[in-house]
């Protein structure tokens, strides 16, 4: 009686949890839509009111700069005195953890989900990401599901990072590649506040 979009026949029980899987993600869109509004308000304090009731963790003195959009914002975690540029994606279909102290650059785009091209109903699969205390990510950088980046770590500006980056080390390219080290091992500055109407 009922099937799915290829055609396969499904119980009621499968048609149900489908059924209710199109009206989460209904849900969803709508909330993300209302995010995308909120992003253009040139407030941190309202954008960061909004974020939170979406479900996004932000530490004390962490701002998220306009047009920000998300996915899933539930499964976002940014930690203390942390900046996340304009026009940045965060992605939360698998928990994205955010460090202290860190300062994303704009455009930068992070994802937990990407498509399996091996499986035969090319479905996605998700992976965590971490980014880890005194990181530094510049412009345009994308960061693909299942990534770790370590402690104090810089990502060169258009970097693609398909694999984990060690603690302090720098890394440039497509796919990005150890082209350096950070010097200083123990960082301890705060990033201060963000700018004003940004």
């Amino acid at each position: 009686m009922f099937k799915d979009k290829s055609g396969n026949k499904l119980s009621a029980d499968q048609a149900q949890r489908k059924i209710l899987n199109r009206i989460y993600n209904y849900v969803l869109d709508f909330e993300l839509m209302v995010l995308r509004w909120v992003s253009h308000v040139p407030s941190h304090l309202i954008r960061k009111l909004f974020y939170a009731l979406a479900g996004v963790k932000i530490g004390k003195g962490s701002v998220i700069h306009m047009w920000a959009n998300f996915f899933e914002p539930g499964g976002v975690k940014i930690g203390d005195d942390s900046i996340i540029g304009d026009h940045a994606f965060l992605d939360g279909r698998a928990p994205l953890t955010i460090g202290n102290h860190v300062d994303i650059a704009s455009s930068v785009m992070i994802y937990n989900s990407e498509h399996d091209l091996e499986n035969a109903d090319f479905s996605a699969r998700v992976e965590p990401v971490e980014i880890g205390d005194y990181v530094f990510i510049g412009p345009r950088v994308i960061i693909l599901p299942g990534v770790k980046v370590g402690k104090g770590a810089v990502i060169a500006a258009g970097a693609v990072v398909t694999k984990d980056v060690p603690d302090f080390m720098i890394v440039g390219g497509v796919p990005a590649r150890e082209i350096g080290e950070r010097k200083n091992k123990n960082p301890n500055y705060i990033l201060g506040r963000a700018r004003l109407f940004q």
